[in-house]
């Protein structure tokens, strides 16, 4: 599992201090992660904005304008599997964990004692929550799991979503998806994203679907898509 990890801290030091914990963590049990580290919760959000795909939350309660639980507050509008950890100096800020679903809070300092075993518990949580993707569009918006994708479509500006049963279009262009997806996709080809686990066949030229559907697969890329299809074996 690779696990994108977002830190929001206004003190310079014990940001880089969990980040430090959180890499060693991370090397400790053979995860992949991506830590993203922020000032702030405006600075967060900017990102947020563009990309939800994160994983693991660390907040820290006291920040500037937007608070750790303002923040959280505002996250979980739109996403109930992220796994959200306060970080604080302060017991007073337990019970307002219960309104966003908090995984725990740590008191600062932040040990690797204390830090790892909550951790664990995210990821434990994480792999029992079905990752989705929020896709908006004239008709409303949608949560689409990654499970349920058999292949992204760009059509210009714009990309088609397609399922088993419905399809979805959106006027987020295929490269704005891409980084949402986990590591079952891959880009066959310029105009086209598989989910690997839905391929049943390739041929030097195109992936079959196990809905029947064909797609093209880019010149001189099949040793590649085969090479992935191996690895999921």
């Amino acid at each position: 599992m690779d696990l994108k990890i977002a830190i929001c801290e206004d003190d310079a030091l014990q940001s880089r201090a969990l980040k430090r914990e959180v890499t060693l963590w991370a090397k400790e049990r053979n995860v992949g992660v991506s830590v993203f580290g922020y000032p702030n919760a405006e600075s967060f959000l900017f990102d947020y904005s563009e990309d939800q795909s994160f994983d693991i939350l660390l907040l820290d309660i006291e920040m500037g304008k937007i608070s750790g639980i303002d923040l959280a507050k505002e996250i979980r509008k739109s996403n109930p599997t992220v796994q959200i950890v306060f970080t604080t100096g302060y017991y007073q800020y337990f019970s307002a964990g219960f309104d966003v679903s908090a995984l725990h809070y740590l008191i600062k300092p932040i040990t690797k004692e204390k830090l790892a075993p909550v951790l664990d518990k995210a990821v434990s949580n994480l792999s029992y929550r079905q990752r989705s993707v929020l896709i908006e569009n004239p008709d409303g918006v949608f949560r689409i799991p990654l499970s349920d994708i058999l292949f992204i479509e760009s059509d210009r500006m714009h990309s088609v979503i397609h399922t088993a049963r419905e399809v979805y279009r959106t006027r987020k262009g295929i490269s704005q998806i891409e980084p949402l997806l986990s590591e079952n996709f891959f880009r066959v080809h310029r105009s086209f994203i598989v989910n690997l686990s839905h391929v049943s066949k390739i041929t030097k030229t195109e992936a079959t679907l196990s809905s029947g559907d064909a797609v093209p697969i880019a010149r001189g890329n099949y040793d590649t898509v085969y090479s992935e299809l191996i690895k999921r074996l």
